[in-house]
């Protein structure tokens, strides 16, 4: 019967009030008076409970009058079981106490001649009563701050449970990156060494054009390997910002891909936008997926790379015709398209990728033009 936590009265604590006051009442109604003035004074001791809401005390100090006219203990005792629910140790709320026991033997020992036992049996009476009411609001007060205790322990405990999950992860996606960077990075660097052997020892200009591009794209890809790893060490150049990370990139990549002999179409959308710099990558990264594939499975078919950034929304298209020769026997992982889907999913938008009427194949990437997460 404390105050309610979340400021907010409902229907079930209005309840609990109205028995938490009317209750005595009714007691006190009920009561056999031993003063004329002791049923108003128990009835105003009842009207004073709903000041505990507002400090405890106050109720304590209205239910004196209806403690010394014999008829106040019902609401004193709600009064005290608030004052020690919202108390935080017992001598904290010891001398409040001393205020009830005053009021409630004064009378006695004025109106009548005890003889000292039984005087010292009527104080240490309301003693116990007025105590234990007290009492027993600071257990069940300590026990619910107990309880409020364990749970913010236990989402603590949770939060570095998830948090030591988290680092562990991370560290062991840093050293599969390791790992993939040094197997990887080794074969890269001997197809760049390769490429600059050829270029320097060749006499044929077409084929030292073929080899410094070779050697260039090697260089290239390494450093995008590193960076996806997060093991550049802020030596590569920053991620492009605006819209460069679709148009300029997408045109440089459908040039080197025009280089390799690749048929492609590019329709690009170069309104000025401040284009987030994650969809930018992200837009990047399917065009680029789209590509490789394109070239892999589908050798001498001509593409069409279509970019348009709409008012909300920024779409990527790259589409494909059927091949029109044998496909190269090169495996792949098949999980290049779950990636881009996983990744644009991300961001709030969606892909979808399948074949086309002509026996083609068609990936299409709408992206936010305010990404909702950031990867």
């Amino acid at each position: 019967m404390g105050e309610p936590r979340d400021g907010r009265w409902t229907p079930r604590r209005v309840g609990l009030e109205l028995l938490a006051v009317g209750v005595p009442a009714i007691v006190a109604v009920l009561g056999v008076p031993a003063f004329e003035w002791s049923v108003p004074a128990a009835l105003i001791a009842c009207a004073a409970l709903p000041l505990r809401h507002v400090w405890p005390p106050l109720a304590l100090i209205g239910v004196l009058a209806g403690l010394a006219g014999g008829l106040g203990w019902p609401p004193a005792l709600v009064a005290l079981y608030a004052l020690g629910r919202r108390a935080d140790s017992f001598p904290e709320i010891a001398p409040w106490l001393v205020l009830p026991v005053v009021a409630a033997v004064a009378p006695v020992f004025a109106t009548q001649d005890l003889p000292w036992p039984q005087g010292v049996l009527t104080v240490g009476f309301v003693m116990v009563n007025t105590g234990a009411a007290a009492v027993l609001g600071l257990l069940v007060g300590t026990r619910s701050r107990l309880v409020d205790s364990l749970a913010a322990l236990d989402a603590a405990r949770e939060v570095a449970l998830a948090a030591r999950a988290d680092a562990a992860r991370a560290e062991e996606r840093a050293r599969i990156g390791r790992e993939i960077h040094d197997a990887v990075g080794h074969h890269i660097t001997l197809i760049a060494v390769g490429a600059a052997a050829i270029a320097a020892s060749t006499r044929d200009d077409d084929t030292r054009r073929s080899a410094e591009q070779l050697r260039a794209l090697a260089k290239r890809s390494l450093g995008e390997v590193r960076s996806a790893l997060g093991l550049d060490g802020g030596s590569l150049p920053a991620a492009p910002a605006g819209n460069e990370g679709v148009v300029a990139d997408v045109g440089s990549l459908v040039a080197q891909w025009r280089g390799a002999g690749l048929e492609i179409e590019l329709a690009d959308d170069r309104r000025a936008a401040d284009l987030c710099p994650v969809v930018g990558r992200a837009a990047y990264r399917v065009v680029q997926e789209s590509l490789t594939n394109a070239a892999r499975h589908a050798p001498g078919a001509a593409v069409r790379v279509e970019v348009d950034r709409g008012p909300r929304a920024l779409t990527v298209r790259v589409a494909n015709t059927a091949a029109n020769r044998p496909q190269d026997t090169v495996a792949g992982g098949g999980t290049g398209l779950v990636g881009l889907s996983e990744r644009v999913g991300s961001l709030g938008g969606r892909l979808t990728a399948g074949p086309r009427p002509d026996g083609g194949f068609a990936v299409e990437a709408v992206l936010p033009v305010e990404a909702t997460a950031a990867v």
